[in-house]
């Protein structure tokens, strides 16, 4: 009798090992790919002059080679709510690896910018899904107890990847011609394409939902409207159109896109439902990421121009001199996962927070004489405290949506991010070249005016900073939501 009994929870208990074991391997697996495809974010900030030279292009049209990937992020992501809904995970996967993979052997062979652009645009279509994807995946598996742990390794594709993008191109510049910063990577896309075919298997059940056209047409010039005009800000705009006008468009199309999601609510077929805005640990979450992101894509982007420009170091330099940061964000993310499980997100976001605005405030007293190992030393508690604000952050805001709504919070947190990071980078390259070419027409030297420049726009991140400290006293530890199924078995222990 105590054999028969025994041998039936046994078995049991070998299938949900098993199962967890298989559901560990599902996100391991979107973890490592997406990080490959989230890393050609920033890859190419570094290569544009040689890009410039190579393929005799302006700075003004080779800059497009880095905002045409957001603008297509901005636009594609919205539409991952949907797939997430419609399309298995192995579906939505093998497209977006595809799709990537494409765009980067095109890119590696291209001859010319008239192709190299386009590829661009087909590799931003396979991340759009990747992280929505993963973040998903991530709701779906891991009980709330534990997503702390497993969204800390999260924080290593959304802040490592961009973050060490300089880093890796300046390496392989130093090296090899620009092409090969689309050719070491290729075959890792395809290893990860190739085993995620044949160790992938599907989480949760495929939907009937429909896909609503206008709202596909809204996102074109609402988040894409919105990003371009962001990225022209300091310029008078193609056709004398002033960057405002754009901006502007895009706010009413976005405003036309939520009324329209509005509508669809009656049918519960919305592109984006933004009834996740009603929980509040959700909009907070998401205003301090937005807030991260705009400093991190900042940083990202000032600090190479900073040490290029400023102060003539290479770019293989450069590239190793933000690599500390990185490295340290991305072993600093499981961590503080294990600390959020144990202790909320109020504290470790205060702590973030303060550590964000201090560096940056840093940043904004640079000179020409600022020891690098003191440049290195600021880099990396940045990074330390935004490895503090991305954890909780995602945890936090994520948690407490019930079932239904987790592809379309990952997407509206993806989306909005990657907005907030072409917020960034053009609010404060503006202030920069606004405040560079003021200073060159007084007769100011251009490595005296650069660096003016720049001490201004790190003092503008260190005040938009701020906000951080403000959204990080009201986080706290939010609830699962009613309809929200407990862990089942065979989750992710």
């Amino acid at each position: 009798m105590t054999a028969t009994s025994t041998q039936p929870q046994s078995t049991t208990r070998a299938d949900a090992q098993t199962e967890a074991a298989g559901n560990r391997a599902v996100i391991a697996i979107l973890l490592v790919a997406t990080f490959v495809v989230i890393l050609n974010e920033t890859i190419m900030n570094v290569a544009l002059p040689s890009l410039m030279t190579d393929l005799n292009v302006t700075a003004r049209t080779g800059q497009w080679l880095s905002t045409v990937f957001l603008l297509t992020l901005a636009i594609v992501i919205p539409t991952t709510g949907f797939l997430l809904q419609r399309l298995t995970t192995r579906q939505v996967f093998i497209t977006a690896m595809i799709l990537f993979s494409s765009g980067t052997l095109i890119a590696a062979v291209s001859p010319a910018f008239w192709l190299l652009l386009p590829a661009r645009v087909v590799q931003a279509s396979g991340t759009a899904m990747m992280l929505p994807l993963l973040i998903t995946t991530i709701l779906t598996l891991v009980p709330v107890e534990r997503r702390g742990v497993v969204m800390g390794n999260v924080t290593i594709v959304i802040s490592v990847a961009p973050a060490i993008g300089p880093t890796v191109s300046g390496i392989v510049l130093h090296f090899f011609p620009w092409r090969f910063m689309f050719i070491l990577v290729l075959p890792i896309a395809l290893a990860a394409l190739a085993f995620g075919v044949r160790k992938l298997k599907n989480v949760g059940t495929p939907g009937a939902a429909k896909l609503d056209v206008l709202s596909v047409v809204l996102t074109v010039p609402a988040f894409g409207g919105i990003v371009y005009g962001l990225s022209q800000i300091g310029t008078t705009g193609p056709f004398g159109i002033p960057p405002i006008a754009f901006i502007g468009v895009g706010a009413l199309a976005l405003a036309a896109f939520a009324w329209r999601q509005t509508r669809l609510y009656r049918s519960d077929n919305p592109l984006l439902d933004l009834r996740a805005f009603r929980f509040a640990p959700f909009t907070i979450s998401v205003a301090l990421l937005c807030a991260a992101m705009l400093a991190l894509f900042g940083m990202v982007i000032l600090l190479p121009i900073y040490l290029q420009q400023v102060r003539g170091i290479g770019a293989l330099e450069t590239g190793l001199m933000l690599l500390p940061g990185g490295l340290v964000m991305g072993l600093l993310g499981p961590q503080v996962g294990k600390l959020f499980d144990r202790y909320g997100p109020r504290g470790l976001t205060l702590i973030g927070s303060v550590l964000l605005v201090v560096s940056m405030w840093r940043l904004s007293t640079i000179d020409l004489e600022t020891p690098i190992w003191m440049l290195i030393a600021i880099h990396v508690l940045l990074s330390i405290g935004l490895a503090f604000l991305f954890t909780p952050g995602f945890t936090t805001g994520l948690n407490p949506l019930p079932p239904h709504l987790y592809s379309h919070g990952s997407a509206i947190l993806s989306t909005l991010q990657q907005v907030a990071g072409a917020a960034g980078t053009a609010l404060l390259i503006a202030v920069y070249a606004g405040r560079s070419a003021t200073l060159q027409a007084t007769g100011v030297s251009e490595v005296d005016a650069s660096l003016s420049g720049i001490q201004l726009a790190f003092g503008v991140g260190a005040l938009i900073s701020i906000s951080t400290i403000v959204l990080a006293a009201f986080m706290h530890q939010a609830k699962r939501a009613e309809g929200a199924e407990p862990a089942q078995h065979g989750a992710i222990h």
